[in-house]
Parts: C-alpha cells; structure tokens; sequence
C-alpha cells in the first residue's frame, strides 16, 4: 500500500507501524575489557555471560575502586574479585617485568573456603603460564614450607586472618607491595571474632590499597568495616574516601519472585518422628540426588548417621572436630558423586551469634575455655569408660561388669557440643607441625577448628535438597543453607523438620533444647523469604500411611544410645586423624589409591540387622510408594538409566551359559542328570 505525500511530497510516517526501541544487547564477558588469557579461560569453563554482581562489581574494581558488594550465595562472587586483580596483574607484568612481589591479599573466614578460592585460581590461571603466581597459608602444612613458600613472594596470597596476622607478625609476609585487599564473606569473618585481626591487618597496610569486600549478607557489619578499613581521613584531593556500595538485593528479590527454581516445604513432625521422616525419605526415594542434611551438634551428626546405617543408607558426616584434609577430601568426593548424603553441622551459623560484638565473643570464649579445663578429665575418663565397655564385649567379660561399665559411662557428662576453640597456642605450629598419631592415643574430641564452615562459601556442586533436620536459630542462617542448593540455575529442593511447641520434650531420648524455639524460628524465616517473593509451602505427607514403618524405625532408634554416639565419634575422630597425618605422603606419590579412602562407611558402633536394609511390599500402602506422598519435585541429577552389562550377565546367567559341564536344559541338576558319565550319551 502507498502512503499518501505531504505538502514537499515527502511520505508521511506509517502509524500502524511503531516503531520498536532496540533490544539492549545482554553484557559478556568480552564487553569487561579483561585480558584474553583470562577470556580464554572463561570460555573453556563455558561461562556465557557474566552475573549481575560480575558485570557491575568487574568495571568498578577495574577503575579502581573500593566496592562493598552484597549479593546472594552462589552469584558469582569469587569471580567478580579475582578476574579484577588478575586482569591488573597481567597488565602490570606486560609493563614493568615479572618482579616478585605480593600485591593481593586475600581474606577468607574458613580454610575451605581458602582451598576453593585457589582451586578457582588455578581454573582461570591456566593459560597464564608463569605470570600469576598465589598460595594459600591455610593448608595443614610444615611452618618452614610455609616460610619458603611466603619467601618468594608470590603476586596472590590467600588465607584466614588469623594466618595471615600470624605470618605478618614474624615478618614472613610483606605488604609493601601491595595493591588489592580482598575480605571474602565479609560479615562471616566478623562473626568468626576475627575483628582484632582485621584491625591488626588494616593498620599494617600502605596507602592506596584497593579494597573489595563480598557478602551475602552486610548489614550490620557494614559500620564496622567502614570504621577499620575507610576511617575519616582525605584523598589528595581534599574529598573524603568513601567505597561504592553495590547492594544487589532488589534486584535478587525481584529474580527470586519470578524463579522457580528453588522450592521451600516445611513439615510439622514430632522429635522421633523426625528420624521415621527421613528414613522413609531416603528409602523410598520420595527425594532423589545429592542431600546435605543439617543438624544441631556433632553428637547429632553420629545420632542420625548410626541410625540410618542400620537401613543400609551410607552417609558422611562433616564437622569441626575433623582435620582439615579429611573435611576437603569429603566436599570433594561428594562433588564427584562418591556419596550422596552429607550430614553436617555448622557452629558458627548454629549458634546463632552472628549479630554479636567481637568483645562479648572473646569474653564468651574465656569462659568456655575455662570450662573445657575443669571438665577435660571427666571427659576423657567418659572415653575410657565407653572403650572399657568395648573392650569386655569384645574379650566376652561378665555380664555384670559389662552392666557395672555401661551405668559408669552412661553417668558421664556429655560433651559439650557447641564449644568453641581457643586453646592458647601458637596458630601455625599448632596447624602445621606434623604429629604422629598412634593408634591407641586417645584424641581430645573437644577441640574443634575455629575456621570451618560448611553453609557458607563452599561450592556444593549439583545439590539437589537441602533437608534441615533441626532449624537453625535465625532466619539469616536458614538463608546461607538453602543457598546450598538452586544454584547456576539449576532446581532444587528445600526442606525443613519443626517441632511444635506442644510436641516439645515429648519424645526425650531425641529431644534437643534447641527444637524449642522451632515455631518462632520459622515463622521469622518465612517472613522473610515471603520479603523476597519466595513462598514456603507445607508439605503434603501423611504420616498414617507410615505407621506399618514404625516399629522398624522404633527397633533402629534404640539401639543408637548415647554410648554408641559416643564410640562412633571417638573412632571416626582418630580414624581421620590416622588417615589425614599418617597416609598423606602415601596419596600424594599414590593418587590413584585415593578412591579408597571413602568418608561414608560404616561406623559398626551398632548391632546391624540386615533385614533393615529391605522394605517389603507389604509394608507399602495401596499404591506403592506413589500413595506414601504427593510429589513434590524431582531434581534429576544422576544417569538412573538400568546397567546393560549387568542386565546381560543376568540373562546369560539364568539361561546356563558360562557355566562348565552343563548343556541343552540349563542348570538344573535334576533335568542334567546322565546317569552314564559326563559326555556319554
């Protein structure tokens, strides 16, 4: 059709066709300007395009800028620091030379979070070639390899406060040189009472530092970093120093509003049935793929793992009392699929004192450790009487003795499970110098490692539920757990066991004072999530059609006494202690001996029933297991496809083949009878 002309017989504009605004093009990673070996390096991690913290936190680190990011767990904050500080690295050896100097230093609360952030350097460093060079302090390593290690001053140094304060101190670690200052899950590492390191480190730095600080969550601890790090003073240029804060949490909330990826269910249940849930969960596969499940204390841990050994469900548990190779080794397997159920614990986020000044935490501390001093030689004499109690089964000793042995040990006190560490000692030799453990040395399973943590940081890879077995005691905390799960887009499931106030104290062999709060815990909880446009929802599980399950389940929880807790974390301590300081040499020379070295077997600190480990039909409602729930999400992250080879060996096997000396009617004695001799007709 012909438009009409106007006056100069110019055609007038078509309004039935608007025009379109054009589409604004979404940001890569060519657009940050960065250097081609570390464009090379993305691209083969098949990262197509950065996160929202990436692509505005990059070019402000770029320009030079102090940045106070907060953005949600799993959004990609590593990468928006080190692709920064490696991209002016490369650009300042291009220039002046490889001079050996330390120019960035990297904080982080926990030794695993360290060992992942050198992983994450070693991943985009790889076509670099000698050009970068980084070491992590925090390894479980000789003092004097350290020492050599720092000597050579490499251009990235990665560590926990208190680490990097300690080699500061013995003028091993140089900060002449240096240009970036990276605090990694800033309010993590207040809250783990680093505050007197940080100001130590704040003090020691030269001027013009650029300072990049990444949180989950910074609130609070906003007005403290600001006070140590950026105090009241001016720039050449008469204006005050202040950092740019990138709070990306309108942005998150909106994107969590229209995501579907993560589904949050809560379940009402008493405190034994707990134990009944999460049978029935694993065994009948009403959840499938990767779990983390999260309880209250290191006792708990062994509690929960015992009892589902005894349903043939293997499980690892994970918590401070385990040396440092032994807990990077677990994330590590479990990446990798060797097991699918992680039980943890996590004291700092736990115990619910993030909020807490540094003094009031330090004062805490010395009471605690007074404490452990009165109370080190009644634990250790509980210890020996759970392994004299062993040891007169196992020799076949009276049955009055054994009783005698068992009251003695059951009169014991417990051991306090949420005891912090602070033993005097110097922090790297006590760290780093190796100790033989002998078999029969009693470890002190009160001494727990001050720098670990399991829901914050860690890169849990392909988690496809997050089962919170006991809340925690803030919303925040239930915050940095899920965010286990859903991760680079990917589905997952949360959810969480609570215990009404009028189903408290019930069912006390189970019982924890912690399930007390449980109602008001959650209802903080979904307030908040609702705050983000994230709907909790109540999962739809009737617990009658469970019933044919309960004396099963009553059977297994029985027989996990405290005695057994007891014996079960003694020995996975010193086990983890032999295999962490004893085999490590042998795995470094034997790599491939390390798939022996599986963290989810059996404790046998228990009596097993193998008859567990089966569900008959009989005890499925009508239906089978569809009738049991309603479904509430599958998280697909495993090959479920039937073994071919397996299936063929089967059929070859039921057919007669390969086996000698039988023919023509298959295995059966009676229908292969020759009464005249074997091949006689």
């Amino acid at each position: 059709m012909k438009r009409k002309l106007d006056e100069k017989d110019i055609p007038a504009a078509d309004e039935k066709r608007p025009t379109k605004a054009p589409k604004t093009a979404q940001p890569t990673f060519a657009d940050l300007n960065l250097d081609p070996r570390l464009l090379q390096a993305i691209t083969r991690e098949k990262f197509a395009t950065p996160t929202p913290v990436q692509a505005q936190g990059i070019p402000l680190a770029l320009s030079g800028e102090d940045v106070l990011a907060r953005a949600k767990t799993g959004s990609g904050k590593t990468l928006a620091y080190l692709l920064p500080i490696l991209d002016s690295i490369l650009h300042r050896k291009a220039g002046i030379g490889k001079a050996k100097q330390t120019t960035a230093l990297i904080l982080v609360p926990t030794k695993e979070l360290a060992t992942q952030v050198t992983a994450t350097l070693k991943m985009f460093t790889a076509f670099c070639g000698q050009d970068v060079r980084y070491e992590n302090i925090s390894k479980k390593e000789d003092a004097a390899v350290t020492r050599a290690r720092l000597a050579e001053n490499p251009d990235i140094i990665i560590g926990t406060p208190s680490r990097a304060v300690s080699w500061l101190n013995q003028d091993v670690l140089k900060l002449e040189a240096l240009l970036h200052l990276v605090i990694d899950e800033a309010d993590l590492v207040l809250s783990y009472g680093y505050e007197d390191d940080l100001q130590s480190l704040a003090s020691a730095l030269p001027p013009g530092v650029q300072k990049l600080m990444m949180s989950a969550t910074l609130r609070t601890e906003l007005d403290t970093l600001t006070s140590l790090f950026f105090p009241q003073s001016t720039a050449s240029d008469g204006e005050q120093t202040k950092p740019t804060i990138l709070d990306l949490s309108a942005l998150e909330a909106e994107a969590a509003s229209t995501s579907t990826n993560l589904s949050q269910y809560t379940v009402r249940t008493a405190e034994d049935d707990k134990f009944l849930l999460i049978y029935t969960i694993f065994k009948l596969q009403l959840i499938k793929g990767k779990v983390i499940v999260f309880v209250a204390d290191v006792d708990r841990c062994y509690r929960v793992k015992l009892f589902l050994e005894q349903f043939g469900i293997r499980s690892c548990v994970l918590n401070s009392e385990l040396p440092v190779n032994s807990r990077l080794h677990a994330v590590e397997e479990f990446n990798k699929g060797v097991f699918d159920v992680i039980i943890a614990n996590d004291e700092k986020e736990v115990v619910g004192n993030e909020g807490q000044s540094g003094r009031r935490k330090r004062r805490e501390r010395a009471e605690k450790k007074k404490m452990e001093e009165v109370e080190e030689v009644e634990e250790v004499e509980a210890v020996e009487a759970v392994e004299a109690v062993a040891d007169a089964e196992d020799e076949g000793g009276g049955k009055a003795e054994h009783d005698e042995k068992a009251e003695e040990a059951e009169k014991a006190p417990a051991i306090d499970a949420d005891a912090d560490d602070d033993a005097a000692e110097d922090e790297v030799k006590a760290d780093t110098a190796p100790k033989p453990i002998e078999a029969s040395q009693k470890p002190k399973r009160n001494r727990k490692d001050r720098e670990f943590g399991i829901s914050r940081g860690i890169d849990f890879r392909h988690v496809a539920c997050v089962l919170n077995f006991d809340l925690p005691t803030t919303a925040k905390s239930y915050t940095h757990r899920i965010g286990r799960t859903a991760r680079a887009g990917q589905p997952g499931i949360a959810l969480n066991f609570y215990v009404p106030k009028g189903l408290y104290r019930k069912h006390k062999p189970t019982s924890i004072p912690q399930c007390e709060q449980d109602e008001d815990v959650l209802e903080a909880i979904v307030a908040e999530q609702e705050a983000k446009g994230a709907k909790v929802e109540t999962w739809q599980f009737d617990m009658a059609k469970l019933e044919g399950f309960r004396y099963r389940f009553t059977d297994a929880l029985r027989g996990v006494t405290r005695i057994a807790v007891r014996e079960a974390r003694t020995r996975e301590l010193r086990q983890a202690l032999i295999n962490s300081d004893k085999l490590a040499r042998h795995f470094e020379e034997n790599p491939e001996e390390l798939r022996h070295l599986r963290h989810d077997g059996e404790s046998h600190a228990i009596r097993m029933q193998p008859h567990l480990k089966h569900v008959p039909e009989y005890l499925l409602p009508a239906g089978g297991q569809k009738a049991v729930a309603r479904d509430v999400g599958f998280v697909g992250l495993r090959k479920e496809s039937e073994n071919g080879l397996r299936k063929r060996r089967a059929f070859n096997k039921g057919r007669g083949k390969g086996k000698m000396g039988v023919k023509g009617r298959g295995a059966d004695p009676l229908k292969s009878l020759n009464a005249k001799g074997r091949g006689k007709k």
